[in-house]
């Protein structure tokens, strides 16, 4: 199920790190000390690297999910980004 914005914004970790799947990929990692991080999964060569896409606020859900979308175009085009 994909996430809200309202859920993302009332959203904490009860006393461990926790992860919230979003659609595509993308994952709300929720850290209970240092607060909230965007991530992109995906599989690539029989393995899952995983990239940051920002911490929230600073970037939004919308911003997250745009920014997974550029990532799927890269790894779609065999490009990788350093």
């Amino acid at each position: 199920m994909a996430l809200t914005d309202t859920a993302v914004r009332q959203a904490k970790p009860e006393r461990k790190d926790c992860v919230l799947q979003d659609t595509d990929g993308v994952s709300l990692y929720m850290m209970t000390r240092s607060g909230k991080s965007w991530h992109f999964r995906f599989s690539w060569a029989g393995k899952q690297p995983r990239i940051s896409l920002g911490t929230y606020p600073e970037v939004s859900l919308r911003e997250a999910r745009e920014r997974r979308g550029k990532c799927r175009a890269l790894v779609a085009k065999s490009i990788e980004e350093h």
